[in-house]
């Protein structure tokens, strides 16, 4: 695990599963329906339970870039941040925008809920076709920049499943901060 302090806070890298970690919120990159899919959403919704899809189900969806709060339950994390993020179109329909937004709506969110711990996936880099390297820098510097106004949040954490991933995100965070 790599940890860089900002201010008070501090950004962690872990690789690994996310529905795992023991924080208080953890980010589905989830479809716009809520209802579940592939990649970490499948599996949040697998590791969570079907009380999650229950729930899920009286939010009405969320758009792009927005975010919803449900419970964690069979989850170690209390709570999951749904967002969903854009598929990438070429990178001149707003995109860098839009998933800017899911890093921030979430961040807003976990303040709204006094959550101290969030873990992040690195949002719309599968199913939806977001080129890892520039995501990876839009999450860091969206985090960066809202972490040190952040109410409640004191860790979060980059929750990356890969080992080249880790290494992105690893140099990237040792090059920005």
């Amino acid at each position: 695990m790599e940890v860089w302090s900002v201010g008070d806070r501090s950004i962690h890298l872990e690789q690994g599963d996310i529905t795992r970690l023991e924080v208080d919120a953890i980010v589905n990159a989830a479809n716009s329906t809520l209802l579940g899919g592939g990649g970490v959403d499948g599996a949040i919704h697998r590791a969570a339970g079907p009380q999650l899809l229950e729930e899920c189900r009286t939010l009405g969806g969320c758009p792009t870039g927005h975010a919803k709060i449900t419970k964690g339950y069979r989850l170690p994390a209390k709570y999951v941040i749904h967002t969903v993020g854009p598929v990438w179109r070429g990178g001149a329909q707003g995109e860098a925008d839009l998933l800017r937004a899911c890093y921030l709506n979430s961040l807003e969110l976990a303040d709204a809920h006094d959550i101290q711990s969030i873990a992040f996936p690195a949002i719309s880099t599968g199913a939806y076709g977001y080129p890892k390297e520039e995501a990876a820098t839009v999450a860091i510097r969206a985090v960066v920049d809202r972490l040190p106004r952040s109410q409640t949040v004191k860790n979060v954490i980059f929750a990356l499943y890969s080992e080249s991933d880790y290494q992105l995100y690893k140099r990237l965070l040792s090059t920005y901060l």
